[in-house]
């Protein structure tokens, strides 16, 4: 039996594969967008705007597909593994802006434990799409539920959403903060407090 276990990404339901992009469409709909929005697109500034800007959204809305290396819980570790302020940037299903932010992500192991970094890169999956932070935060939670089969799994985010300070109220410096909670963490008071967010 191999030391490591490949865990598919498409074998628990993680996010799909990004859908095809039609560039030419995109790029021709973005300059449409602009002269709509009265703008000329003969001014030297907007000349390559519209690949800028598609280019730009699919950075935004690609992730990268990993495998999930997990290893035997051979020690037997029964206490909290938590990782704290994975910065993330994603794009607000809403109004197509950024938010960006922290995310506090850690489980209480089972039978198998996985490598730290694989919890930064569960984070950066989810937040590459148009997203709702609330939605984000519970995807990060489930698919680290069905890949660890954990005792209890903690997510929290935190996150400045520039619908919220560039525009709207323009209450710059907000924080929105969304928790998911799983298992003998969603139950357990104490564990739970190990997410909370920092005073800054």
């Amino acid at each position: 039996m191999s030391i490591a276990a490949q865990v598919s990404l498409t074998a628990v339901g993680a996010a799909s594969t990004p859908p095809a992009v039609d560039v030419v469409a995109a790029e021709a709909a973005v300059a449409d967008l602009l002269r709509a929005l009265g703008r000329d697109l003969d001014d030297a500034n907007l000349d390559d705007t519209p690949r800028r800007v598609v280019a730009s959204l699919q950075e935004l809305t690609s992730s990268k597909p990993f495998a999930m290396t997990t290893f035997p819980n051979e020690d037997g570790y029964d206490d909290i593994v938590l990782v704290r302020d994975i910065p993330f940037v994603s794009l607000c299903a809403h109004h197509l802006l950024p938010f960006r932010g922290v995310a506090h992500v850690g489980y209480l192991p089972g039978p198998r434990i996985v490598g730290l970094s694989k919890l930064a890169r569960v984070v950066e999956l989810f937040a590459h799409d148009l997203q709702v932070q609330e939605t984000l935060t519970t995807q990060i939670a489930d698919h680290l539920d069905a890949c660890l089969e954990p005792r209890g799994v903690g997510v929290v985010l935190e996150a400045e959403h520039m619908c919220m300070s560039l525009r709207g109220a323009h209450s710059t410096g907000a924080t929105t903060v969304t928790r998911a909670f799983r298992g003998a963490i969603r139950d357990d008071e104490n564990l739970r407090a190990q997410f909370a967010p920092r005073s800054h």
